[in-house]
């Protein structure tokens, strides 16, 4: 037999061959039976992220004076906006806080300006100006200085990086209210609290320095 009988018959045996798989493949497909991992392969809906902002700043912008110790204590806590929230979220934390001293090593924890938990599921933000205590709403707040916002007031120099961080839960937190003087075990209570229960993140960062 010629040489090329035998190539053309290896070409027929392997086309066969995935003919025979795909068909293998399609009838697996069609009753049920394709293991999960490989059905996730072939692409599919995404669910959209948390997404947090501002009215008074964009991602990465500097702060207005009215939101840092600028203002000394007319100073406020910023509006915030949220949306892509996650299905079965239950509540959500806010986290405020100054890296820099940890970047800078010039301390093991860096500041935490504003921790609010317990924010209710059907919350689509904050508005300008929450008051510190715990809110009719149920959700509970402390940072640094006192029960509620404590503004970002970094010296001249290098701008800060204020990191504001939102987190949907699928439950509420047994974490009681705290001082600020407990804000470090706190905060620490509220994340051992929140851990495996986090359906989505969201971030934005403000500068600031002191003019």
């Amino acid at each position: 037999m010629p040489a090329s009988f035998w190539g053309h018959l290896k070409m027929k045996t392997g086309f066969g061959r995935v003919i025979r798989i795909g068909a293998v493949l399609l009838g697996l497909l069609a009753t049920g039976l394709m293991p999960a991992p490989l059905l996730a392969q072939q692409g599919g809906p995404r669910t959209p992220p948390l997404l947090m902002t501002s009215p008074g700043w964009e991602d990465g912008g500097v702060l207005p004076d009215k939101y840092t110790r600028a203002a000394g204590p007319a100073a406020v806590s910023p509006e915030l906006q949220w949306s892509q929230v996650p299905a079965g979220t239950r509540s959500f934390v806010l986290l405020v806080h100054d890296p820099e001293p940890v970047v800078n090593k010039s301390s093991k924890m860096d500041i935490t300006h504003w921790l609010v938990w317990n924010i209710p599921a059907s919350a689509t933000g904050l508005p300008e100006g929450v008051k510190a205590g715990t809110s009719p709403d149920g959700s509970r707040q402390v940072s640094v200085r006192t029960n509620g916002y404590t503004a970002p007031g970094a010296a001249a120099g290098p701008y800060h990086h204020y990191t504001f961080q939102l987190y949907a839960l699928d439950i509420m937190l047994d974490v009681p209210q705290g001082t600020p003087q407990q804000v470090i075990a706190t905060r620490n209570a509220v994340f051992d609290a929140m851990d495996g229960h986090v359906l989505g993140k969201a971030e934005i960062v403000g500068r600031f320095h002191q003019h």
